[in-house]
């Protein structure tokens, strides 16, 4: 099949803040189109099984000055650390696919660790690697328009598919379980394995980290991910051969600080060069099979707090700031051990008015509760929570 027969990917600067030398975008661009619904409107819908949460989005909002102190903070601390993890995931990368991978971002947490991948490859070994971003949608799979663009323009062993990090999983099972359905269909087989910044879930091979500790650009929204929104997947504006949808956020541009995260830890490859080296030496031996920790973990924790819903037990500090971003936050379970990594969680929390408790021997930094009896009454106008039972 002719690529000219699928959609044009989309680039900066007319869509997204990052250059299309970084990142093409396999999305269509519904900037134009009223998505975003009031928080406590789309978790009612969710919860209720009304709507997907992909059908709308969250109200894009601009953290206050203490917030955003924090994440410059965040970026100071851990610049360094995220530039290992960078490099240490990047060269498995680059021996899983015989030094040609073609890194394909799950939209949008993976989107600048993609890009940063891809610096990494450029800096250290001279080689350019494509780089696109793309769509999965937890309940409806990756968008196969964009597997069928990337199967007629690679080869589909090149592909690896690139996220930010792990929570409890499911974003690995909802993959593998799209590229069985899609090579099942008659479709070009491409390999399920999952490269992440942070694995603290202990669900994928591929890593940087099993450390559970803040990617600063799990601390904001679009702003740090080139002024794109989360991904959509709604029928009405998302015909059979569209790419799933999203939205740039022109308007944010004073706010973005997508470049600037990109370009703090790119800065530290140099210092990190023999650190990595060790540690991609050391991982070579390791046994690396995921163990699932994390989801059994969230398992545990959905049957003690009496929640029953594993889907509304977010572990891990990017998802926890993702619940207090864009969701009904019920409480924060914060592990004492990893309150100074965790500061940005803590204000938020407050700002929320959502419950924090310190729970000792926590498998993770912290875990996000979303609320579990979700109705007009969890949540106040003002968007704080009303109360916990």
């Amino acid at each position: 099949m002719s690529s000219t027969t699928f959609p044009t990917p989309l680039a900066g600067p007319a869509f997204g803040s990052y250059a299309s030398s970084e990142v093409q975008w396999l999305l269509k661009d519904l900037s134009h189109v009223a998505l975003e619904a009031p928080t406590a409107d789309r978790e009612r819908a969710i919860q209720s099984g009304a709507a997907n949460y992909a059908e709308s989005l969250p109200v894009e909002y601009t953290p206050g000055t203490e917030y955003q102190g924090l994440y410059e903070e965040a970026v100071e601390r851990s610049g360094e650390r995220v530039a290992r993890a960078v490099g240490v995931v990047t060269e498995q990368a680059l021996a899983a696919r015989g030094g040609r991978p073609v890194l394909v971002s799950l939209a949008r947490a993976g989107t600048p660790i993609g890009i940063l991948m891809r610096r990494w490859a450029l800096a250290v070994h001279g080689t350019g690697l494509p780089h696109f971003t793309m769509s999965i949608v937890r309940g409806v799979g990756l968008d196969e328009t964009a597997l069928r663009y990337l199967a007629a323009n690679f080869e589909p062993s090149r592909i690896l598919f690139v996220d930010g990090w792990t929570g409890k999983g499911a974003i690995s099972r909802e993959l593998t379980a799209a590229l069985d359905r899609f090579a099942g269909s008659g479709g070009a087989r491409f390999p399920d394995d999952l490269a992440v910044l942070a694995d603290p879930g202990h669900c994928v091979e591929m890593y940087g980290t099993r450390e559970d500790y803040l990617i600063p650009s799990a601390c904001l929204n679009s702003t740090v991910s080139g002024l794109v929104s989360r991904t959509v997947f709604n029928t009405d504006h998302i015909g059979p051969g569209d790419f799933h949808g999203a939205k740039f956020y022109a308007g944010l541009a004073g706010s973005d600080v997508s470049g600037g995260f990109l370009d703090a830890v790119s800065a530290r490859f140099g210092a990190v060069r023999d650190a990595v080296a060790a540690d991609v030496a050391a991982l070579h031996t390791a046994d690396r099979t995921p163990s699932w920790a994390g989801w059994a973990a969230v398992e545990r924790i959905s049957t003690e707090y009496g929640i029953n819903n594993v889907n509304l037990v977010k572990p891990g500090v990017g998802e926890t700031t993702r619940v207090l971003l864009r969701r009904v936050p019920w409480r924060v379970l914060v592990n004492p051990q990893a309150r100074a990594d965790v500061a940005h969680v803590l204000l938020l929390a407050e700002q929320r008015g959502t419950p924090v408790e310190e729970v000792p021997g926590l498998p993770y930094s912290c875990v996000g509760l979303i609320h579990p009896l979700f109705s007009k009454a969890a949540v106040g106008a003002d968007g704080r929570a009303a109360g916990h039972a």
